[in-house]
């Protein structure tokens, strides 16, 4: 038996997280996904614009009410809503997705209007069914529901509300 020492095996330190123009990346299906927080959202959109993805060919909000835990990068705190932005790089063949968290006592981003002006309907849209407004937005205005509509219909605690059937042959109720 030697007198050499044994040195005790090294264990790697964890790799920081993987991080794009400052906010964390995780992979969903294959896809990278980034998650800005609400202040640098409008300027990681920006970045990546200038990065090549310069297409937005969905914006959508998520209300996760009834499900609040998800799959998110550890610094990265869980709020009742979400605004989910994919992005397309033609020249790079490929897309992105940008995930960023609403709070619901404050349902406020800033509006992607100004790099990406095809997203104005979707972020009305996003406003007019779940309330998350738009800071920046042109004309955030219901586009699917009637004005005077109260409430914002895809909201998980949204009242449904009923309308009476009366069966044929069935006793009117009184």
């Amino acid at each position: 038996m030697s007198d050499r020492k044994v040195d005790e095996e090294e264990v790697p330190e964890p790799a920081p997280p993987e991080l794009l123009h400052g906010a964390p990346v995780s992979w969903s299906a294959g896809q990278k996904v980034v998650h800005p927080d609400r202040a640098s959202y409008l300027a990681v959109v920006e970045a990546l614009k200038d990065d090549g993805f310069n297409v937005c060919i969905d914006l959508c909000a998520v209300d996760y009410l009834a499900q609040p835990s998800r799959s998110l990068p550890d610094d990265v705190a869980a709020e009742r809503f979400e605004v989910v932005v994919n992005l397309v790089s033609h020249s790079r063949r490929e897309r992105l997705r940008v995930r960023v968290q609403v709070p619901e006592d404050d349902p406020v981003v800033m509006s992607l209007f100004a790099p990406h002006p095809g997203s104005e309907a979707m972020e009305r849209e996003a406003f007019d069914l779940f309330g998350v407004r738009f800071d920046g937005h042109p004309d955030l205005t219901r586009i699917l529901m009637p004005e005077d509509w109260e409430g914002h219909p895809l909201r998980k605690d949204y009242a449904t509300g009923r309308v009476p059937v009366q069966f044929k042959a069935a006793p009117a109720s009184r």
